[in-house]
């Protein structure tokens, strides 16, 4: 359960019941190795969560980029360079 207490200045607090030991120790680790407060570390993936943008804000293409990033396939279609790709054709 989250509740969202609105405060003065624009501010909200959070209050997330019911998180799991293990996720909890994450948080710790990660904010000790950020060198923040498990509090601010929290802050900061919020933070970068509202950022982000919606997927179905991208282009097929970029979201099929997005998919294999990293993964160490890297390769470059030379045999599709200059051509103009035509849409098939149904008709018989």
């Amino acid at each position: 359960m989250i509740s969202i207490i609105e405060r003065d200045a624009g501010m909200a607090q959070f209050v997330v019941r019911n998180i799991e030991d293990g996720v909890k120790s994450r948080l710790q680790r990660r904010a000790r190795r950020n060198g923040r407060s498990m509090e601010e570390e929290v802050r900061e993936i919020l933070r970068a969560a509202a950022r982000e943008k919606d997927a179905s804000e991208a282009g097929l293409g970029t979201r099929i980029a997005n998919l294999i990033k990293g993964t160490g396939l890297n390769f470059d279609a030379p045999e599709l360079r200059g051509h103009v790709l035509k849409p098939p054709s149904f008709e018989e």
